[in-house]
């Protein structure tokens, strides 16, 4: 199979007492030796808004999605591509033409067969009007069209070189869903036990507000090279409990009720840490860095200066350090650090000069404060609002916008208004441009695309208002080569552009993900490259 250079690495930093940090490594302390069989529970933070891969877009709901689906490719632990449901694919000498070979083995879990209708059923199910204007605008904005080359064989046509098209076809979006299913599903967006997979385990019921539970697969035969074994998963089933609140999580752990937790706070730590019946590790995610963006499209980040007062009104260490205790990594660019295209030539160049601050609002003409010691200018106050959809709400970010509120007023007087809303009063302010602060981050394998989304003018989730044909020229020339090194430069370039020159960017942490279990549970680790925690297919419960 021809390859392409690695687009990310993985960055996983374990703690004391640790799981397993890669697929198919050995088990915790405990765990003994692989055994197939049993029930395991996993409390998760985050409840996803759709199980329809198609459709995915929350990092912590990954591992739910590679439970069921699977996609031609996956990575190794060095960003490259290994087959998957393909065998070995090809790129055409022009760049315009990848032809992927597939497996002849495979069938979704409905009976449907797997093959090269399938494939091109599933990209084609992304030109249907809405279905996810994300993905077409980015990943699929250069694709002709996809042929059934023979049922074995299918080749992607491209309008012109794009290397992201490897990317979606290795992401969560790119999964293969049943044709079938597809086709009859009666709520396609939301997905569930009606859309069948090719994966390890069935999704078979879903109790909204509570949890998820998947059963084994019992036909499962092929896992990819990177995977710690073959054959059907160990586990007979497994359930996913919803528990927002970290307490309930980590006491849920310790008394037993479950057996793995994921979503574990530096206040939390502690408690996981010091018994030796538990194991403890962290990944970190690659993609973006979770990022507050600024919306220049009105007032008052229109004027660069306040941007730029913002940004150093935020001491991002010392805010970082109360909400986290250290356990977090500070980001200095939009990219994350795990990225091969990160400038770390970024580092230590902006944040915390409150005397820089309070210059630059002056210099716009924030003179004035009002008796509640905001800053203002012809009667109004300096007033940035702050819309957090609570589905997308992890790793206590609503206490880090609170603890970032606090510094911003009491260092240059800005007002910061946090909203913690449901998913449609999220969208809803988005698209009236109610809103000042889009916070974001994005767990994609290949930076390029999350860079494409968020900056690009035609992005759909540029909520920058950024329309920059400089930029625009750059990302869609990152996204067209297929040389490491040319892309390395170009997106080096964006993130000066974005972080240095105009400032459009308050970079704060780099997201991870912390998984606790206890000692019996063997076979957890985080995905490669993506930094996330893996699906359950290597998960086994010792004796």
């Amino acid at each position: 199979m021809r390859r392409t250079r690695p687009a990310a690495v993985l960055a996983v930093a374990a703690l004391a007492l640790t799981t397993a940090c890669s697929p198919g490594s050995s088990a915790a302390p405990g765990a003994g030796q692989p055994v197939s069989g049993g029930s395991l529970t996993w409390a998760v933070e985050t409840e996803p808004i759709t199980f329809n891969p198609h459709q995915y877009a929350q990092a912590k709901a990954r591992l739910l999605v590679w439970n069921t689906f699977e996609a031609l490719l996956t990575h190794d632990d060095r960003g490259g591509y290994l087959p998957w449901l393909a065998t070995g694919y090809e790129a055409s000498p022009d760049g315009k033409t990848y032809t992927f070979r597939l497996r002849t083995d495979v069938s979704f879990t409905d009976g449907t067969k797997f093959d090269a209708a399938a494939v091109k059923a599933n990209v084609d199910q992304f030109a249907v009007e809405g279905y996810n204007p994300a993905v077409q605008a980015v990943q699929l904005r250069n694709l002709d069209r996809v042929e059934v080359v023979d049922p074995a064989t299918v080749a992607v046509h491209l309008k012109q070189p794009d290397v992201l098209i490897l990317d979606f076809l290795s992401s969560p979006q790119g999964a293969q869903v049943s044709p079938k299913s597809l086709s009859q599903a009666k709520n396609l967006k939301a997905g569930g036990p009606e859309l069948a997979g090719t994966g390890p385990f069935i999704l078979d019921r879903y109790t909204a507000g509570q949890e998820v539970h998947f059963t084994k697969n019992p036909a499962y035969q092929w896992a990819p090279a990177n995977a710690g074994h073959t054959g059907p998963a160990y586990l007979d089933e497994i359930t996913y409990r919803f528990l927002k609140e970290s307490s309930v999580r980590v006491g849920a752990l310790t008394s037993g009720q479950v057996q793995v937790i994921e979503g574990v706070p530096a206040t939390d730590e502690a408690l996981i840490t010091g018994n030796d019946q538990l194991t403890f590790a962290r990944g970190l995610n690659s993609g973006s860095a979770y990022s507050y963006y600024f919306n220049i499209a009105h007032a008052p980040f229109d004027d660069i200066r306040v941007r730029q007062a913002f940004r150093e009104a935020v001491d991002v260490d010392a805010v970082l350090q109360g909400v986290y205790r250290g356990s977090a990594t500070r980001a200095w660019s939009v990219i994350g650090p795990t990225s091969p295209f990160y400038d770390r030539s970024l580092e230590k160049t902006y944040s915390g000069d409150t005397a820089g601050a309070n210059r630059l609002l002056d210099e716009a003409g924030w003179t004035t404060r009002d008796a509640d010691g905001f800053r203002t200018k012809d009667g109004k106050r300096l007033t940035v609002r702050l819309v957090q959809s609570a589905p997308f709400v992890r790793d206590r970010r609503d206490v880090l916008a609170q603890a970032v509120q606090a510094a911003v007023k009491q260092s240059a007087g800005i007002d910061l208004n946090v909203a913690l809303v449901d998913q449609g009063t999220a969208t809803q302010a988005l698209t009236d441009g109610a809103y000042e602060v889009f916070d974001n981050s994005r767990a994609d394998t290949d930076a390029g695309a999350a860079l494409n989304l968020l900056l690009h003018s035609a992005g759909a989730i540029n909520r920058t208002g950024v329309k920059d044909p400089e930029l625009d020229r750059l990302l869609e020339e990152g996204q067209a080569s297929g040389d490491q090194a040319a892309r390395n430069g170009t997106y080096q370039r964006v993130q000066r552009l974005t972080v240095t020159d105009q400032a459009l960017i308050l970079p704060l942490y780099a997201p991870a993900d912390q998984v606790a279990a206890a000692v019996t549970v063997g076979g957890l680790g985080f995905e490669p490259t993506a930094g996330v925690p893996g699906r359950a297919y290597d998960l086994w419960l010792g004796k």
